[in-house]
């Protein structure tokens, strides 16, 4: 029987509770592994909405700069209190649709596993629009691990 290699997680964030135990179970994983993690936040861009230009007073270039730096603040500050070294984690900030991104980057890099939350939806919300972790899972180039929030906890604190 082979072994399991995880060489490389992915673990996608909005910054919510549930990302951040995503990101406990990811970190986790990569240590006991000794694999490199890769955080990575996606900012949908409100201007790919046709009334945007409508609401929006900021030009698309401002929006994604403000939101670029704001998502590579807290992506530091995620990295920090996890006690990885930067050596260890690459952080990326991407701006288009969450779970485009998502299989984008599992896609071009050497992704063996992503790890993400799960949020929980009314069954209207879910029906119209489904979930960014359902269409990973549904698409993804390798392995995905989904985790609610509460999670169990398996892991020791």
């Amino acid at each position: 029987m082979s072994t399991i290699a995880l060489r490389h997680i992915l673990v996608p964030t909005d910054f919510s509770d549930c990302s951040t135990a995503a990101v406990r179970y990811g970190l986790a994983l990569a240590e006991r592994f000794d694999a490199h993690l890769h955080l990575l936040h996606a900012v949908q861009s409100p201007f790919d909405q046709p009334w945007a230009a409508e609401v929006y007073a900021v030009s698309q270039a401002d929006f994604e700069k403000t939101a670029r730096e704001e998502s590579d603040t807290q992506l530091a500050k995620l990295l920090a209190e996890s006690g990885r070294t930067a050596a260890q984690v690459t952080c990326v900030t991407t701006i288009g649709a969450p779970f485009l991104a998502i299989l984008t980057y599992a896609k071009e890099e050497p992704i063996d596993l992503i790890v993400m939350g799960t949020h929980g939806r009314g069954p209207v919300a879910h029906l119209l629009i489904g979930s960014v972790a359902e269409n990973v899972v549904r698409k993804a180039p390798c392995p995905v691990l989904t985790v609610r929030h509460p999670e169990h906890e398996f892991i020791a604190p």
